[in-house]
């Protein structure tokens, strides 16, 4: 093996990678820097997960920068993937490095991040940054494409392809591409003019393998002559049971993937009583006090309370409803090996870096709605295969599949575990996705005429994959929704420019379409209701939405027709395809009705059979969305709607009545404290600014700390011994729901 000290790279990035163990180099990695990437050639390295591709993506950014080639660019799918690397990146500190991480604000020039060298981004934020022409753009002498394979789904393909699009046309900077192992990574090399390193080499190999009736048949490559059985000994009721015993009694760690939410918690429920023995007496302590932050009050919702109980018995469910809380909690402690267990959706393969020794794939189909029951691609289930071995805790790991009869074993076995990755694709030829970054690129004038509009898509992997006849027609169908929405128009030089209104939108990151909706909506009605206006937000294409089950259908058909009259949308006729979706809608208007009404957590979630992650997400979205609304009124000269919009917007932001927002823009002031502070009569801040110290403190909820704080906020000097009464609860983060049951007890 090549040694790390024989890079051409600054003696003082050796030491400090000495520092931390690394001496030196896998195989992939020895291939990777002998392609000349680290003189600026571009790289695609498609090896699988924990084979070092991060190692190569960290030396070359660090060459870029101390070689004094610019500032370096992270981009990541997800902002988990975001905070992951952001922790990681700071051990360069020591070396003068900065890093700087940004996954929010989409009307943001980001300005801010100027002054660092390593700069993460989700690539929706980095999207926006280039809406926005942020200058330092041009400075990017480096970009690290984290998960390049990912221009195959559906829903961020289409963004990552045309970022790249964009800064390979203002930044004129190396690409480094990391990517699990495709079929046609040699496709992905050629789009970015790279050279392709492309291995199966793992440093803990991998097994294969499909579990029936007490026996895993496992592969080791996709020859048959490495082949092997392991004997599972049938001790416990459940079957998954012992499978995930035999793993540790091993002193091991699982993954359980399932199809659902429902069947991470029934099945994180059945496993808990067989987890219990495998914990030490460290460990229980460790894992009371991560239950403990997860919450067992009786205002906590059922499903964190339920979580609590699992993770305190060493085993936790893992999917998109859990809070970002919880979700880190569950991460962190599963990497520290305190959780022997994660029962997880598929989400949680695309996400952290989080390896086991053993997974097992319960669930190869998934449920659609639109499509019916469907078995999942061979690169989603290569995804959650490549989870397992722990680098640095086991010299292999398995991967196993769980087949009912002999017949599912055998096609398993062919279709997944001895199969190659399907090709991946690019989704650009969607129309939604084309009229959003056409739009985006003209309004950020990177295209006003035909040719430059062409001379983009032709930096695009969706041009390297089809014909130009095409590429054409969809190109023009785009081009025509646009104008024909009025958010771009044709000079008669023919050349493109966005409108106001198209100009404003891109801004705003929104869907074309979320605009015209809006622009129309909006300058139809005179004046809206607040259900009106919640409902119009979940109708556009921007906003998540639940789903009504068939139980639920006719209590949502009776709730449309009593807002029937305060409805912005027309009502798709029972018989359409679109009316589920729409009492869908209609029952996410009803939640951020409810969040706003000051609705604890756990009433909603339980209400409504939603995740606190979901109500959060919802919220979040709409917190967006009516601000964009409020813009666009302002834009499109309908700024009767304006004040309504902003309080709604407010209130969403802190989860509250109007008649507490005065108070809730205090800092450390959430729907709590602005509550119990309205009841006692402190309805204003002349009201606050008004009470002596000493009583303000002995609100309840309030304390000496919290109550100092107001009075500095107001420009009030506040003196240490001005109060002497001690705070019921004194913090500066207050959660909801935790305060909840002493607010009940003192009511």
């Amino acid at each position: 093996m090549t040694r790390l000290d024989e890079l051409p790279i600054n003696k003082k990035v050796i030491t400090h990678l000495k520092n931390l163990g690394i001496i030196d180099l896998f195989p992939p990695q020895e291939e990777a820097f002998n392609t000349g990437v680290l003189e600026g050639k571009n790289l695609v390295l498609a090896i699988p997960t924990s084979s070092g591709k991060t190692l190569v993506a960290e030396v070359c950014m660090l060459k870029a920068i101390l070689d004094g080639r610019g500032k370096a660019l992270y981009l990541v799918p997800l902002k988990s993937l975001a905070r992951e690397k952001y922790n990681d990146f700071k051990k360069y500190e020591s070396l003068g490095i900065t890093v700087a991480m940004s996954v929010g604000d989409y009307d943001s020039p980001g300005t801010k991040m100027r002054e660092a060298d390593i700069l993460i981004l989700t690539t929706e934020r980095a999207d926006s940054l280039v809406r926005h022409k942020s200058d330092w753009i041009e400075e990017i002498g480096i970009i690290i494409v984290d998960e390049i394979h990912l221009v195959n789904d559906s829903t961020r393909g289409p963004t990552l392809e045309m970022v790249l699009a964009k800064l390979m046309q203002m930044a004129k900077a190396q690409i480094v591409a990391l990517s699990a192992t495709i079929s046609n990574a040699d496709e992905i090399a050629s789009w970015l003019e790279a050279d392709l390193v492309k291995s199966t080499w793992r440093p803990v190999p991998l097994s294969e393998g499909v579990y029936l009736d007490g026996e895993i048949d496992f592969f080791e490559d996709s020859l048959f002559e490495k082949r092997s059985v392991r004997f599972v000994p049938r001790k416990r009721k459940e079957e998954l049971a012992d499978i995930v015993c035999d793993t540790l009694d091993e002193n091991g760690q699982v993954l359980l993937f399932v199809s659902s939410r429902k069947s991470t918690v029934s099945m994180a429920k059945r496993l808990v009583s067989s987890i219990r023995q495998y914990l030490t007496n460290e460990s229980i302590s460790r894992l009371l006090g991560i239950a403990k932050k997860i919450g067992n009050t009786p205002s906590t919702p059922e499903a964190s309370r339920l979580l609590s109980k699992l993770v305190a018995d060493g085993i936790a469910f893992h999917h998109a409803g859990l809070d970002n809380k919880e979700r880190m909690l569950v991460e962190d402690a599963f990497k520290d090996n305190l959780l022997k267990v994660v029962v997880a959706t598929p989400t949680l393969a695309a996400g952290v870096n989080l390896p086991a020794r053993r997974v097992i794939i319960r669930d190869y189909r998934r449920f659609d709605q639109n499509r019916g029951s469907y078995p999942i691609p061979i690169l989603e289930y290569k995804q959650m295969a490549g989870r397992a071995g722990r680098p640095k805790y086991d010299k292999y790991g398995e991967a196993v599949l769980f087949a009912r009869t002999e017949s599912e074993k055998d096609a398993l076995i062919d279709h997944y575990t001895l199969s190659d990755p399907e090709e991946i694709y690019s989704r650009l030829a969607s129309p939604a996705a084309l009229q959003f970054h056409l739009l985006a690129s003209i309004a950020a004038e990177l295209t006003n005429t035909s040719n430059e509009i062409d001379g983009l898509i032709s930096n695009t992997f969706y041009a390297c994959q089809n014909e130009q006849s095409t590429i054409a027609h969809h190109i023009l169908s785009a081009l025509s929704f646009l104008e024909n929405g009025k958010l771009i128009e044709i000079a008669s030089s023919s050349r493109y420019s966005a409108t106001p209104l198209g100009k404003r939108a891109s801004q705003l990151y929104i869907d074309p379409q979320t605009a015209i909706l809006f622009r129309d909506a909006l300058s139809q009605y005179e004046d809206h209701t607040l259900f009106g206006i919640l409902h119009l937000i979940c109708h556009s294409p921007d906003q998540p939405v639940t789903y009504v089950s068939r139980s639920e259908t006719e209590e949502y058909e009776i709730l449309v027709d009593d807002y029937a009259k305060e409805l912005m949308i027309e009502q798709p006729d029972i018989g359409d395809e679109k009316y589920s979706e729409f009492l869908g809608e209609v029952k996410t208007a009803r939640i951020l009705s409810d969040w706003i009404s000051e609705a604890t957590e756990k009433d909603i979630t339980e209400s409504y059979n939603v995740g606190m992650g979901d109500v959060h997400r919802f919220v979040q979205s709409a917190e967006w969305l009516v601000y964009s609304a409020s813009e666009i009124a302002r834009i499109t000269n309908n700024p009767k709607h304006i004040p309504s919009l902003k309080s709604i917007n407010s209130r969403l932001k802190y989860g509250v009545r109007e008649d507490i927002l005065e108070l809730v823009n205090l800092r450390g002031i959430g729907r709590v404290r602005g509550r119990m502070l309205y009841n006692q009569g402190l309805k204003t801040l002349v009201d606050l600014y008004n009470i002596p110290l000493n009583e303000l403190a002995r609100i309840p909820t309030i304390g000496t700390s919290i109550a100092e704080s107001i009075k500095k906020q107001l420009g009030v000097k506040v003196k240490s011994s001005d109060t002497t009464h001690s705070s019921i609860i004194d913090e500066s983060e207050e959660d909801f729901d935790s305060i909840q049951t002493l607010l009940d007890d003192f009511t």
